[in-house]
């Protein structure tokens, strides 16, 4: 498995729910999100409710400055979802650093498999041990949209 680099001075992660800034991070998706533009607020609040979530925090500011989202039943299997890094603090490592720390807090479940899907950050997470499918003619999808 591959190391995740650090979070930058002046910078934490927490999975405290009640650190997360919900404004924030509903604008973040459903305004600059490409897989969830146009989300509802109650679908988004809903969607928060129901998972882990992980949340990047400026030490100075106490401002979020990222978001993860994690759909599991703690036994088996995890998808990864809703991996956002606030545009002031992008190419500092913060969103890998996070997604390594989501892959460590996870491993001790014995999960199966952890699942993501990305159109555009495949290198991000492959420097995290996520590879492409080895058998995607198995996988299906039931979309409801």
């Amino acid at each position: 498995m591959n190391d995740a680099p650090s979070l930058p001075d002046g910078y934490e992660i927490s999975t405290d729910p009640d650190r997360l800034d919900a404004d924030r991070v509903h604008r973040w998706l459903s305004t600059d999100a490409y897989w969830a533009k146009g989300r509802p607020r109650e679908k988004h609040d809903q969607a928060v409710a129901s998972s882990l979530n992980f949340g990047v925090y400026d030490l100075v500011s106490g401002d979020q400055v990222a978001y993860a989202r994690v759909v599991t039943d703690r036994a088996t299997f995890a998808w990864l979802c809703d991996v956002y890094v606030d545009r002031s603090v992008r190419g500092k490592d913060i969103g890998t650093a996070m997604v390594g720390a989501v892959r460590d807090h996870l491993l001790p479940f014995g999960l199966r498999r952890i699942l993501l899907a990305t159109a555009d950050a495949h290198g991000v997470y492959a420097k995290l041990g996520f590879e492409p499918l080895a058998r995607p003619d198995i996988w299906m999808a039931l979309v409801l949209e």
